[in-house]
């Protein structure tokens, strides 16, 4: 053994800590995982708690948020502002985030246009006057009427859940309340709950009649996704976050917002165009929209024309000088307030019929529970919006949260959207999430905390209140200017496409599949295939997992697979084996095809599955054999059984089966599953270079009892 470095003998156990290498290095005898446990473990305490039962944990929990320190934690958990505002920069983030809630409290407010009646000049002395042509029609493109619910709900939608938000949510750069994908989704739901009429028509009263319904309907959907949401957290489910990758993040976002975009060009080119629902409908609307095309408004063209090269410009100089500005330049809000006196002073609405928002009501609706009997009816509908609306809002905080170096609670997430959907309900609102546009709006606009949702909601509660006749003249072209210019940093993750090629061609697929599914398909059908998708790479991968084997650095005790080198040690008769991958059933037959191979055992061995460092036919056959389990993260029962029947098939064959760090978890199955009974607890050592020194006792290179190990 004086020839193999990495080992060395040692005259008395009372030297060994004398020896030293020409690097200075100790030596020491091989540890077992026994002999380690005997040395540093703790063995009266771990057994009892990893035996106390869950439940006991739970209550142990539960008992200790009961005392005064446990109830201020859980409160500073659950109301996210005690933890930010006692730290909240006043002087540096107040204006930013006053402009950025004002901005984006101007683009809700359209969401809430009243359709049913046609202005003459506005709410002034000139009268109102009710009509039908085709201003009227085009009134009736806010995202509420995306739900087949009259539009005055989509302002209550606004604010409610914002409010609630900012009280409860983590995500400090989200921005909730009415999405455009959502209300589609809510949309179908509705009209298929509550169909219109076959006559088509319908009297004043029948019409209110079917609005009222299908508000109930609208609002029994929000009630039923909240409910799942709170049991989703109830149940500590925010952990299904973890299975969104950051490629399905940002490909779902990028889908989402083209469907977004593609929903804001009938209100950009003013053509009036029915919903399209379903599987590809984006490129429906798209036909749609071109098909319209030689029908649109020449002047809602030119004010669309206008509206994005004042705002594009803008926002570029706001990401350019970003350090050097105390706060970004309001482009949106001189924007809404310029081309409300534009349209004003030149009758753009009547003259063109250029699409404006229109008289916005005043007040509240009176608080009602939805019909508990619609429950059953909605719960298919409820649970993919709930998903939907969890997948976008942790998508987006998981963006801003890695820009801005914070962290999110996605439980605590699920806790705040279940709390805004569900009361929200009870104002008779629709279902809503975060909004890929309004938070880039936010973002761009300067805001740093959920403080903004504040100033949103003000705005929102003085159009309510008093300001709604100051955005009659307001055209819908400028909102919509508005909405697609904020959406740019979403289409701006494509850029990172090519750079994700050169890193990890499987993450590139996984981008690219899920944006297909999620544009051609729709975003709930999109979401479901990115996720399948990327847990099929996931288990694809661990299918194709090299068994190396290593050998002994010359000069070291590092222990590298031999492909890596011509010039690393292998002992005739040692087999060093590292198998770094999960053992569970669908990785179980790949490990015992490898293992037969390397070792030369049964029909295994006639194979030649892609492994580093194949065997040499030539060579001595394998005597002793190192598996290396520290690759091996988890085992279930069919994984543990393999092992068990390859101790077998080793001890048959004459071979000694030596086992390295294994971690407890591995370690605890392995032995429930009878390993004990088929090898030594001498056979289970806590390092590879520590079972390779007893291997090589083992083989008897050396002449002392005692192998030592460099440390």
């Amino acid at each position: 053994m004086s020839g193999l470095p990495g080992a060395r003998t040692c005259p008395g156990p009372g030297e060994a800590s004398d020896l030293k290498s020409p690097l200075g290095a100790k030596f020491r005898e091989p540890l077992t995982e026994t002999r380690f446990q005997q040395l540093f473990g703790d063995a009266e305490q771990e057994p009892e708690l990893l035996a106390e039962p869950r439940w006991s944990r739970l209550w142990r929990r539960r008992a200790s948020a009961c005392s005064g320190p446990g109830a201020w934690r859980l409160l500073l958990a659950r109301l996210p502002p005690l933890r930010w505002l006692p730290h909240y920069r006043w002087r540096a983030w107040l204006l930013g985030d006053a402009v950025a809630g004002l901005t984006v409290g101007i683009v809700h407010v359209p969401q809430g246009e009243q359709p049913q009646q046609q202005p003459g000049r506005g709410p002034s002395s000139r009268g109102l006057r009710v009509g039908t042509g085709p201003g009227n029609r085009k009134r009736s493109m806010a995202f509420a009427l995306l739900t087949s619910v009259p539009p005055v709900f989509g302002l209550y939608t606004s604010f409610f859940p914002v409010l609630i938000y900012t009280l409860l949510g983590t995500g400090r750069h989200l921005s909730t309340g009415t999405f455009a994908v959502l209300s589609l989704m809510t949309g179908s739901a509705v009209e298929r709950l509550v169909p219109e009429p076959l006559s088509g028509n319908l009297s004043g009263i029948e019409r209110e009649q079917l609005d009222a319904q299908r508000v109930g309907a609208a609002a029994a959907v929000a009630f039923g996704s909240g409910a799942l949401m709170l049991g989703m957290f109830a149940l500590q489910l925010g952990v299904l976050a973890t299975f969104l990758s950051e490629p399905v993040v940002k490909a779902l976002t990028s889908g989402a917002a083209l469907h977004v975009l593609v929903s804001q060009l009938p209100s950009l080119l003013g053509v009036p165009l029915p919903r399209q629902i379903g599987c590809f409908a984006l490129f429906k609307t798209l036909a749609a929209v071109l098909t319209a095309l030689p029908s649109s408004s020449p002047a809602e063209l030119t004010i669309s024309a206008l509206s994005l090269a004042l705002l594009v410009p803008v926002k570029e100089l706001n990401v350019r000088f970003r350090d050097r500005l105390p706060t970004p330049i309001p482009g949106e809000i001189a924007m809404v307030l310029l081309a409300s006196v534009l349209c004003f002073t030149s009758s753009l609405d009547t003259r063109y019929n250029v699409q404006i928002v229109g008289l916005l009501p005043g007040g509240f609706p009176q608080p009602l529970l939805p019909s508990l009997a619609e429950l059953p009816r909605i719960l298919a509908d409820s649970l993919p919006m709930a998903l939907v609306t969890f997948a976008v809002s942790a998508s987006l905080a998981s963006i801003y949260a890695d820009k801005y170096s914070y962290t999110i609670d996605s439980n605590q997430e699920l806790l705040a959207h279940g709390v805004s959907n569900l009361v929200s309900s009870l104002f008779s609102c629709f279902p809503n999430s975060a909004t890929l546009a309004t938070t880039s709006l936010l973002v761009d606009a300067g805001g740093n905390t959920q403080l903004a949702g504040l100033f949103s909601c003000m705005v929102v509660l003085s159009v309510l209140l008093w300001l709604g006749p100051l955005f009659y003249y307001l055209p819908k072209a400028v909102l919509a200017c508005i909405n697609i210019s904020s959406m740019r940093q979403m289409f701006f993750q494509m850029r990172e496409l090519p750079q994700l090629w050169r890193i990890s061609r499987v993450d590139f697929a996984v981008w690219t599949v899920t944006w297909v599914a999620v544009v051609t398909l729709s975003v709930d059908l999109g979401l479901a295939v990115g996720v399948v998708f990327s847990m099929m790479t996931v288990v694809c991968r661990t299918q194709r997992v090299q068994c190396l084997a290593l050998g002994l650095a010359e000069g070291t005790e590092l222990y590298r697979p031999l492909r890596e080198s011509h010039k690393l040690l292998q002992v005739p008769g040692l087999c060093i084996l590292s198998y770094p991958a999960p053992l569970y059933f669908g990785t179980r037959g790949q490990f015992r095809r490898v293992l037969e191979w390397h070792l030369g055992l049964g029909e295994g061995s006639k194979e030649a599955p892609k492994t580093g460092g194949p065997p040499d036919a030539a060579a001595e056959p394998v005597r002793v054999v190192v598996l290396d389990c520290g690759g091996v993260t988890f085992a279930d029962a069919a994984g543990a059984r393999e092992v068990v029947q390859l101790a077998i098939r080793c001890q048959d064959a004459g071979i000694h089966l030596l086992l390295a760090q294994c971690n407890a978890s591995v370690l605890g199955t392995l032995t429930q599953a009878g390993l004990l009974d088929r090898v030594t607890p001498e056979q289970l050592f806590v390092s590879v270079q520590d079972a390779a020194a007893h291997a090589l006792e083992r083989l008897e290179l050396s002449g002392p009892k005692t192998c030592t190990v460099w440390v």
